[in-house]
């Protein structure tokens, strides 16, 4: 007898029914289950902000998430931002000011930046560190990650520049 959970759960627009174990992570569930790997797995402790997706427009930790929470709910990777072939505009921003090193952290850091110019916290400098100070960038492009939160919320018309 299976301990598995049907979950249904929109992702980047797409209705996908999925059985889970009621112990699985949303990051997990992601990656293993669903093959979107944009959501990296690190710290698995909610320290780092590398597994940050959206659910209901909101940011979470997903590693933090346990996939049957998600059941009936709209989830947003890194992959569902693009429409059409064409970048989001904070990916495009992270691009145009090299706001990545290692890369390994842009898919969290890049989610948390959609979020927090949706949540109206892009309207200075120090407001977006302190928004974004839950994603760490361990090769420190800091300066580079809020010039792009900033060019990308003006953009947007949610901000700062």
């Amino acid at each position: 007898m299976s301990n598995h959970v049907a979950v249904t759960v929109r992702v980047n627009g797409v209705d996908r029914e999925i059985e889970v174990d009621p112990r699985a992570t949303l990051t997990e569930t992601l990656r293993d289950r669903l093959g979107l790997t944009g959501t990296k797995k690190g710290c698995d402790r909610g320290e780092c902000g590398a597994c940050t997706v959206l659910v209901n427009g909101r940011r979470v930790l997903s590693c933090m998430t346990l996939a049957v929470t998600a059941h009936g709910a709209e989830v947003t990777t890194v992959e569902g931002l693009s429409s059409g072939g064409e970048l989001h505009p904070v990916q495009r921003a992270f691009l145009e000011n090299d706001a990545f090193q290692c890369g390994f952290c842009t898919p969290g850091q890049v989610m948390s930046a959609v979020a927090c110019i949706a949540e109206g916290h892009a309207t200075s400098d120090d407001e977006i560190r302190e928004w974004m100070s839950g994603n760490i960038c361990r090769c420190a492009a800091y300066p580079q990650i809020v010039a792009s939160v900033a060019k990308a919320a003006a953009e947007l018309g949610g901000a700062a520049r």
